[in-house]
């Protein structure tokens, strides 16, 4: 019986991504069902596809320039998966854009 040869670094670190995207979108729709959070229609659609595109061709996204290398989700996906993640667990979704708003003056006394 042949063994197969070791998988390079590189390879083995993109299976290990791979891996962790798929059980991070079925850890996201878990946690929606779970506590109960209905996803829209499009956040649904996304975490379907997106799941089939990692399972299919091992990530989720064609141009090379979306993502770094070995990754399975690009930057933009990522975040929107942490989005969907937050609202499964419900808690308040974070502003991307705009001012801060302005901290409290130090009393000098």
């Amino acid at each position: 019986m042949k063994r197969k040869p070791p998988l390079s670094p590189f390879e083995a670190q993109r299976k290990a991504a791979q891996r962790a995207a798929l059980n991070a979108l079925k850890r996201a729709r878990r946690t929606a069902e779970k506590a109960g959070v209905t996803l829209s229609e499009w956040e649904g659609e996304f975490l379907d596809s997106v799941g089939e595109r990692v399972k299919t061709h091992g990530r989720a996204f064609g141009d090379p320039e979306l993502g770094a290398p070995g990754q399975a989700l690009s930057a933009m996906q990522g975040r929107k998966l942490k989005e969907i993640a937050a609202k499964a667990k419900g808690e308040e979704p974070r502003k991307r854009w705009g001012r801060r708003a302005p901290s409290k003056p130090v009393d000098p006394t």
